[in-house]
């Protein structure tokens, strides 16, 4: 795994810029949004599927979905996943 932290300064230009260089579209990520006031998971899964004007898209769903604005974003996991031989037909 490979995190991204954005700084608390950034705003959403830089942070779509650093998002660009960190991530690709397939890649699979965990989102860490920000605290909020009555948000139980501030974290979010999903395949990148764009890196749009305004918001990080995920398993290609709108903002209402998967989807994070980038002044949500505090962290972004590129999630690594390891082939397993063993779940293959057999």
């Amino acid at each position: 795994m490979t995190e991204l932290t954005i700084p608390p300064d950034a705003d959403d230009d830089r942070t779509e810029a650093l998002v660009r260089d960190h991530v690709d579209v397939g890649d699979e990520v965990e989102v860490r949004e920000a605290e909020r006031t009555g948000g139980d998971d501030p974290a979010v899964t999903g395949e990148v599927t764009g890196v749009e004007a305004g918001y990080l898209e995920l398993d290609g769903q709108p903002l209402d979905g998967k989807s994070v604005r980038y002044d949500e974003i505090k962290t972004v996991t590129r999630v690594e996943s390891e082939s397993n031989p063993d779940s293959g037909p057999t």
